[in-house]
């Protein structure tokens, strides 16, 4: 019998229906390279295997590893990774497979935000992502301005990230069952950015939602002078969730570089 590890954030999904639903919804191609983020005991992987000309699963218990490799270690076109998926290379994997990649998967909620962050990083390599994550985290990245759930992950994914809502997943459908609901959502990567991305991007945003509650002129004061957001065409009265991504950026092409 193998065990969850808190550690690892470990909530096996198990209801078939829902496993069937995410499955139609990234509807895998026999051209596709398809990259499966923590298969756990494999439930999703069952419904992947064969599907599409590549697929590698990454996962960091060596236990579950072990599980996996009994099952499809010598089935065409299956590779296992055993390792932290935040620090896989995806690149590499994408020049070795001759395409980019699709990625799945059911996210450990206590990694989520910085593993997007990290898939992000490897746009150019990427396709998609079809994920499931704690309900609240995907409320935050499909917000709209002027909403409670909009944020800096909101804005910082913007740019690079179309993402569509696709159903929501009660507690009752993984073992064990986690204290919250769960969503999944389709994040499609544009091949360009939305806007253009100034070099300052992340550092406005960081500074504009550290101080939520402060009007945009004492949140970026100390990155940049209240004329240069008046000179983007931004009031510097309004609160940071009241812009939309493409506002911070115009902002962010104004703020001086670090010395």
């Amino acid at each position: 019998m193998i065990f969850t590890r808190k550690r690892f954030g470990q909530h096996f999904l198990h209801d078939r229906a829902v496993l069937e639903r995410i499955a139609r919804e990234m509807a895998p191609q026999p051209d596709q390279a398809l990259v499966e983020i923590g298969p756990g005991r494999g439930a999703l992987t069952e419904l992947l295997v064969g599907k599409s000309a590549s697929l590698d699963c990454l996962e960091i218990d060596r236990d579950l590893a072990e599980l996996l490799d009994r099952r499809w270690g010598k089935t065409p076109g299956f590779t296992l990774h055993v390792g932290d998926a935040l620090d896989f290379d995806f690149a590499t994997l994408a020049a070795q497979r001759g395409r980019r990649l699709r990625v799945i998967g059911n996210l450990p909620y206590n990694i989520s935000t910085p593993l997007l962050f990290h898939v992000v990083a490897s746009r150019e390599y990427v396709d998609d992502l079809h994920v499931m994550l704690q309900k609240e985290v995907i409320d935050r990245i499909v917000a709209a301005p002027g909403s409670g759930e909009y944020g800096r992950l909101t804005v910082m994914l913007a740019p690079w990230i179309e993402a569509t809502h696709l159903f929501d997943v009660g507690p009752g459908a993984f073992t064990p069952p986690p204290k919250v609901w769960s969503a999944v959502a389709k994040l499609a990567v544009r091949r360009e950015p939305a806007f253009a991305v100034p070099e300052a991007y992340a550092r406005t945003v960081s500074a504009a939602f550290s101080h939520r509650r402060k009007t945009l002129r004492n949140a970026l004061r100390s990155i940049v002078d209240v004329g240069e957001i008046v000179a983007a065409g931004i009031d510097p009265a309004l609160r940071p969730e009241m812009l939309a991504p493409a506002d911070f950026a115009k902002i962010a092409a104004r703020v001086p570089p670090l010395q």
